[in-house]
């Protein structure tokens, strides 16, 4: 995949990171996240995304204030990678939100794939499909290496449902913080009962 054949627009930078991390995630749906390789472009379209809200959400990794040398990056400025390594298994690619110093995150969840991308349709699917590791941990997220353009593609109807795995965090099992489009790509479907339009 050469440049030519990229979806042309605008690449996002910090300031759209730098706002209300629910208005990030929503906003963040049919944009197009792009990984530069080796001279070589892989992307998708974003269609699943989580919202994580910092200290105060049980579910985040910044839930109480902690600071490790894992989830520092989240407290750095916005628009930057958060990469992290799950289950002893595989890598899960977040983009940081909001001003410094407050710890909070969109996990990104499914994509549908550009050409030649595998399925995307999982947080560990999408890094190994744009090989994404801990190498991308805290890069800022503009080229060369990974950045998220805006091709002015029309926004499909995002649908708001409870974030998946979350179980054993309270209230927060139940908030309404995974943002999605209508796409056969998504981790898992929608069901339309359960979930709030926006």
């Amino acid at each position: 995949m050469t440049l030519d054949e990229l979806p042309t627009g605008r690449i996002l930078d910090a300031t759209f990171f730098e706002r209300d991390t629910r208005a990030v995630a929503r906003d963040l749906l049919d944009k197009v996240l792009v990984r530069e390789l080796d001279g070589r472009l892989l992307w998708g379209r974003l269609v699943e995304v989580e919202a994580y809200l910092g200290p105060r959400d049980l579910a985040a990794h910044s839930r109480g204030g902690r600071r490790t040398a894992r989830t520092e990056v989240m407290f750095g400025g916005p628009g930057h990678a958060y990469v992290y390594f799950t289950y002893g298994m595989h890598w899960c690619l977040n983009f940081v939100t909001r001003e410094m110093g407050m710890p909070q995150a969109v996990l990104v969840r499914a994509l549908e794939p550009g050409p030649g991308v595998g399925r995307c349709g999982g947080p560990g699917l999408v890094t190994r499909a744009l090989s994404i590791d801990r190498a991308l941990n805290g890069v800022p997220l503009r080229p060369p290496d990974l950045y998220v353009v805006d091709d002015g593609a029309r926004q499909r109807r995002v649908f708001v449902t409870p974030r998946v795995g979350v179980q054993g965090t309270g209230v927060w099992e139940k908030r309404l913080l995974r943002y999605v489009v209508d796409s056969p790509a998504l981790s898992r479907p929608v069901r339309r009962k359960r979930v709030r339009t926006l």
